[in-house]
């Protein structure tokens, strides 16, 4: 009896360490909705719609590339240095300043 007693106990150990998890699981999914929600809405006040639509664009191919640009959007928009609305041309030439950093950071390796 013991031993079926154990079982048991394990087993609604077990079953709560799993609900457990996706409860966590739940709560960071609505945490992440939330947190692209507000960036979504960010990015709607600091960008013209054409320049949102580039945004979308460039985030459907180089998704990593998408993001940096996101963050260098806001650190713009917060320190003020362009006026607000970002156009499609404003955004355009920071495309072309971030593409220069990125080939800066490129690393060869040369096999002696």
């Amino acid at each position: 009896m013991s031993g079926d007693e154990e079982l048991q106990r394990l087993k609604a150990q077990r079953m709560a360490e799993l609900q457990a998890r996706q409860q966590q699981g739940a709560e960071q999914q609505r945490a992440a909705a939330e947190a692209e929600a507000q960036k979504q809405n960010i990015m709607r006040r600091l960008l013209t719609p054409e320049a949102r639509l580039r945004l979308a664009n460039i985030k459907m191919v180089r998704p990593e590339f998408g993001q940096q640009l996101e963050l260098e959007l806001v650190q713009i928009a917060q320190g003020g240095r362009v006026p607000l609305p970002i156009t499609d041309e404003q955004l355009k030439r920071l495309l072309v300043q971030l593409e220069g950093q990125q080939k800066k950071r490129d690393i060869s390796i040369r096999r002696l």
